[in-house]
């Protein structure tokens, strides 16, 4: 399986991870902002242990000290936590890192940490958070993955399952996803929207 997939969903509790698990997504980010260490780890063993055993690949977002000790394979930075992260330690714990970007400074940091994904966003405008960038567009998706080659390039912020088809024509290897399924008003289904869309790929 290619990593990361191409339906990409990014949510903020362990029931979304264990629902998202039984339904055969095969990548998941866990984000939740504000953990302590302590909390930090907890969730993220929990989560790893709903999706043992499962197809599901389990990205930890920012928290890269309790995804080394709880053996996680994936992790995501941010640009802020980027620059706090021990790369050598996250390196040496075989943890595969994804990096966001929304500029050419932070592509460029970004690539310095040789990542095994790049993520450009926000493609369009999203509520969820505030964001200090503009959305970039479907264009700088194509400008992007000229740049990076054959790193793979995800897309991220406010993408419905609609624009999915223009987003993989312009260039684009993944779309992360939050809002189009955890605030769907029928996310199982919307999400088997995506899953077939993938394997029509």
């Amino acid at each position: 399986m290619p990593y990361p997939d191409r339906f990409y969903p990014v949510v903020d509790s362990l029931k979304w991870v264990e629902r998202l698990t039984k339904l055969g997504v095969g990548t998941i980010q866990l984000r939740t902002k504000e953990l302590n260490d302590a909390d930090a780890l907890q969730i993220v063993t929990d989560a790893l242990a709903i999706t043992e055993g499962t197809q599901a690949k389990l990205v930890v977002n920012d928290y890269w000290r309790a995804a080394i000790v709880a053996g996680a394979k994936y992790l995501h930075l941010g640009q802020e936590d980027l620059a706090d992260a021990d790369l050598k330690a996250i390196r040496e714990a075989g943890l595969s890192l994804g990096v966001s970007t929304h500029d050419d400074a932070e592509l460029e940091t970004a690539l310095a940490a040789k990542p095994d994904y790049v993520a450009l966003g926000p493609i369009f405008f999203t509520t969820l958070k505030s964001m200090r960038f503009e959305p970039q567009g479907i264009p700088k998706i194509t400008d992007w993955k000229k740049r990076i080659g054959t790193i793979p390039l995800v897309a991220i912020g406010g993408i419905k399952f609609e624009h999915a088809a223009e987003i993989f024509a312009a260039g684009a290897d993944s779309i992360a996803v939050v809002s189009d399924v955890t605030q769907n008003a029928d996310p199982d289904a919307r999400v088997r929207q995506w899953l077939g869309l993938k394997e029509a790929a």
